[in-house]
């Protein structure tokens, strides 16, 4: 499956000086994690929850005296220069790796620089819990459209795909593997051909 397929697009973006204020606002009236920040429609920076509530919790006066140092005002103050992108056709294996390895929750998605889009951890987390009867409908519908709709015996348990085909034919199997593949929560396939 690639980024293009499960990205949340639109993106909502923000500018280096859009109010910090303005863009905690936009994080939680939408339930993002972060925003692409843009000027002259390019990437030149993410704002993250964590970047935005730095310094802005403030202490009770009542278990300290020291006074709270004064937020940062602006997004552009705040956020996280050349964050880690993917293109659309980036396969969201890599992405989940990079976002894993790097503990990222939000990874901007560019074409041309670009942004189209973005991808975060609850994107994935949405994939991985397709319902077994949808992602059987989703193959059967892309293998119908190539090989006929009595071709290929399909079943799904768990994500894992088993797709049995009617005619012994190694090239045919491996389009149907290709195509099962790039379905939305498919976890693995396994093509097998029968006698006929």
């Amino acid at each position: 499956m690639l980024t293009r397929e499960l990205m949340s697009t639109p993106a909502v973006t923000v500018r280096p000086s859009t109010p910090a204020k303005a863009a905690i606002a936009l994080l939680a009236a939408h339930g993002f994690t972060a925003l692409p920040v843009v000027e002259d429609a390019r990437l030149v920076g993410l704002v993250t929850e964590s970047d935005l509530l730095r310094g802005r919790v403030v202490t009770d006066a009542r278990t300290s005296h020291a006074p709270a140092p004064a937020p940062e005002p602006t997004v552009g103050a705040v956020m996280t220069r050349d964050p880690r992108t993917v293109a659309p056709n980036t396969d969201v294996a890599r992405v989940a790796r990079l976002m894993l390895d790097e503990h990222l929750r939000s990874v901007p998605v560019l074409r041309d620089g670009l942004v189209v889009g973005v991808v975060t951890r609850r994107d994935l987390l949405r994939v991985l819990a397709r319902d077994d009867l949808e992602i059987l409908a989703d193959v059967r519908r892309r293998l119908a459209a190539y090989g006929g709709r009595a071709r290929w015996a399909v079943t799904v348990a768990d994500g894992a795909v088993t797709v049995v085909d009617e005619f012994d034919d190694a090239p045919d199997r491996h389009v149907a593997r290709v195509l099962a593949e790039s379905v939305p929560g498919v976890q693995t396939v396994t093509v097998t051909a029968t006698a006929p």
